[in-house]
């Protein structure tokens, strides 16, 4: 689901549920929430705050871990890019055609990825002949290279060994990140959040302070939940992974 609208959902849920609160202490007999029992209330929920705070810091942490992966996954790769794209040209004439099918792949996946053409003229308008390589071609060409001296085996070598890096590499081939945060740990915490702010409306009475209150909080940690699913998708989004990088790398190639 989109990181906005379940960020407003989360937002207009816990609210709701502090309102309710609000409303449920004009409904209920005084006796349910004398000093003992508010006691009993406060550390149950007490108990309930703390799990939600431990797990969504640990799913704040395992966001944030991935979207820090891919964003550095994405800069090596633009690195070993402009590594291979060097080696290709000083091993001679005998690499144009696996430059430009290299040049091609790169081009489709910061099209495909980051959808930038109308965005970066110069990545949508450059025209590069595609010789239909993909990028296991690439590595068969690199592999079936005729080599005339040690320095050719030696670059050939060092050339196989980054294309299988860059085969390891998610964002050269059809991505699809899975997720980091499990949609259970984030039904959890919005449940538990419920019943935090479900408790703050029970002990307050209605008047705009605490309604002013409740709204800021609950804005808040929707905002939180919204930045946490947002670094969840790191190739789409408010917080997405620029490909300036790629860009740069792409624009050099071939030179």
């Amino acid at each position: 689901m989109d990181a906005i609208v379940t960020g407003i959902i989360i937002f207009f849920l816990t609210f709701g549920a502090a309102l309710l609160g609000i409303w449920m202490r004009t409904l209920l007999p005084k006796h349910h929430l004398d000093e003992a029992s508010k006691d009993t209330i406060k550390m149950s929920i007490g108990l309930i705050a703390t799990m939600a705070a431990l797990i969504l810091g640990l799913v704040t942490a395992s966001a944030k871990t991935s979207y820090d992966a891919v964003d550095v996954a994405v800069k090596q790769s633009a690195i070993e890019l402009l590594a291979l794209d060097s080696l290709l040209a000083r091993y001679g004439s005998d690499t144009s055609e696996i430059r430009i099918g290299l040049k091609s792949i790169v081009k489709a996946r910061i099209d495909g990825i980051w959808q930038l053409k109308p965005m970066q003229p110069n990545v949508g308008s450059s025209t590069v002949a595609a010789p239909g390589m993909t990028r296991e071609g690439i590595a068969s060409a690199i592999r079936h290279l005729k080599t005339n001296d040690d320095a050719q085996v030696f670059m050939k070598g060092h050339a196989l060994e980054l294309t299988e890096k860059l085969m390891e590499t998610n964002w050269l081939n059809s991505i699809g990140i899975d997720k980091s945060i499990p949609t259970a740990f984030l039904v959890a915490i919005v449940f538990w959040l419920m019943i935090v702010f479900w408790s703050f409306g029970l002990f307050s009475p209605l008047h705009t302070t605490v309604v002013v209150v409740l709204l800021v909080c609950t804005l808040s940690v929707a905002s939180t939940i919204f930045l946490v699913m947002e670094m969840d998708t790191p190739f789409s989004g408010v917080l997405m992974i620029p490909p300036d990088s790629l860009v740069y790398a792409y624009d050099h190639l071939g030179q």
